[in-house]
């Protein structure tokens, strides 16, 4: 059997023209290597696309075709065969269509087989030859790399999304013809420019020296920021949870690079990377509406598809209205919170998805909302009371590192003319305690850059407790019933504490602090 690079042999006085392109896919986020041989001989006319092609992939028959004759390439007196290989996996999407074309016309003898070799081939092609830009192409050109490709050929519209790429010749066509034309040896395509990392520090969110009085929940806040800690408000309506909550992106430090990488990832692969944005630079914030699936919340679909939780990784994740969510959806939020991913698993395939945001969640302590209220008369029975609790699960409770009160703001706050802090004091602050954190990692050789995913071995080097202090843990532990995944977030927050006060060792005052975030009972009061 002739190499698959052959350009021409002779079957039964037939030409028989072989040839392959290099393109991929994306599943999860790995980049899933696509070898698209296409095979063409003279004959009755047909296109055949083979190889677990879902419906956009079997439709690009037809934009093939059509951009073809846009180069005066017809297809009429052409069977034509086209494998996607490996056969068993599934291949979703428009990205496949420069590839696909580019193989036929190194089959029809328009271009030189051996032209592919080394090259990845992205893109849609539109009826005319215009090449559209694809999804998912951050984690396709670093897979390209890591398999020993050597150059790219993209989408013009995917240019500023290019350049993050390291490692790899990434050029960009606006058209199938220029793309063959570059293949061809007769013209160069431009290579992509190197994409300027400018993290924001602006937030749109708002500050929080607008923020009156709630001291204590300003104080968690801060808490939650500087070790990347999960947070749960509990308060009545109009205490200023949903503000709070949303004020946390103005107190985060700005994105690193590789954080920014994932992020865009992530965001390419959903299709929410714009164009003329190119890589992302400022924290995520996501604040999906409490009617959201299951898998809208932690990934899914047929074709998965990254969910609030993987979008909102290196950012934050806000629950507003946490009770109403549906149970099934946030319980399985229970293993992402966990290990900071999200598996989906098909029956063909299984997809990965990054999922470390900061989860801070808003929720009254009754239907009515005023149970423990100073001023209103809560209008719940226990037994109403007993079920709205009972809508999130001891489990999820747990993984949530820090329980705080919001309680009505006084008058006397709402109608001072003083301003708290600004954020941008506290994120200089919040700055400071993540720096002493990576240093700490750099130096021990910490997996975890931040407190809140310290293991129990890491945090036995990190916080190692004095005896009043481990007296007090004792204590809280027996009088409160925590659990052992209670005793590690409580040592974590404390650890985080100890970093924003500036202290190498976590002392009493700091463990005390911690214990209070776990004081805050079922039924919303103290």
């Amino acid at each position: 059997m002739p190499s698959a690079l052959s350009s021409v042999t002779i079957v039964q006085g037939q030409p028989l023209g072989l040839a392959v392109a290099r393109a991929s896919v994306v599943v999860g986020l790995e980049a899933r290597p696509i070898l698209v041989e296409v095979c063409s001989s003279r004959g009755p006319s047909f296109f055949q696309l083979v190889g677990l092609a879902e419906a956009a992939v079997r439709e690009a028959r037809v934009r093939v075709a059509s951009a073809l004759a846009g180069l005066d390439v017809l297809l009429d007196e052409y069977a034509v065969t086209v494998n996607l290989a490996p056969a068993d996996l599934r291949k979703a999407g428009a990205t496949l269509d420069l590839a696909i074309a580019v193989a036929l016309l190194a089959a029809l003898g328009k271009l030189a087989p051996a032209a592919l070799e080394g090259t990845l081939v992205l893109g849609e092609l539109g009826l005319d030859g215009s090449l559209r830009p694809v999804r998912g192409l951050l984690p396709q050109l670093d897979g390209a790399r890591q398999r020993g490709l050597l150059r790219a050929i993209v989408p013009h519209q995917n240019a500023l999304e290019a350049g993050i790429a390291q490692g790899l010749e990434v050029r960009l066509a606006r058209t199938l013809q220029e793309a063959l034309e570059h293949l061809a040896g007769r013209r160069t395509l431009p290579l992509a420019a190197p994409t300027p990392f400018l993290p924001s520090a602006a937030h749109t969110h708002g500050d929080l020296r607008d923020v009156r009085g709630q001291t204590g929940a300003r104080r968690a806040l801060e808490i939650a920021a500087a070790g990347a800690h999960n947070l749960l408000f509990i308060g009545p309506p109009g205490s200023g949870k949903t503000l709070l909550a949303r004020l946390l992106p103005s107190i985060l430090p700005p994105l690193e690079f590789d954080e920014a990488v994932e992020c865009t990832s992530i965001h390419s692969v959903a299709g929410l990377l714009a164009p003329e944005q190119g890589i992302v630079t400022e924290r995520p914030f996501r604040a999906p509406h409490h009617s959201v699936s299951e898998a809208g919340l932690v990934g899914g679909g047929d074709v998965p598809r990254p969910g609030e939780v993987s979008l909102a990784h290196h950012g934050v994740l806000f629950l507003d209205e946490l009770a109403e969510f549906r149970r099934g959806a946030l319980e399985a939020l229970r293993q992402p919170l966990e290990d900071g991913v999200v598996c989906i698993a098909r029956a063909r395939a299984r997809a990965w998805f990054p999922a470390r945001p900061v989860l801070v969640g808003a929720v009254n302590p009754c239907p009515c909302g005023y149970f423990s209220h100073p001023r209103r008369r809560c209008a719940c029975t226990d037994e109403a009371r007993k079920r709205y609790r009972a809508r999130l699960s001891g489990p999820l409770l747990d993984r949530i590192d820090i329980h705080v009160p919001v309680p009505p703001v006084e008058v006397s706050a709402l109608t001072s003319a003083r301003h708290g802090e600004s954020s941008s004091d506290v994120r200089s602050r919040v700055a400071r305690a993540r720096d002493a954190q990576r240093r700490r990692a750099a130096t021990l050789g910490l997996s975890a850059r931040v407190n809140a995913v310290l293991s129990a071995a890491e945090l036995d080097q990190v916080a190692p407790l004095e005896r009043n202090s481990r007296r007090l843990v004792e204590l809280a532990v027996d009088k409160l019933g925590l659990s052992a995944r209670a005793f590690v977030k409580v040592l974590r927050v404390a650890r985080t504490i100890a970093d924003l006060e500036g202290e190498e060792r976590v002392k009493e005052p700091h463990v005390g602090e911690a214990i209070q975030g776990r004081l805050l009972d079922r039924d919303g009061g103290r």
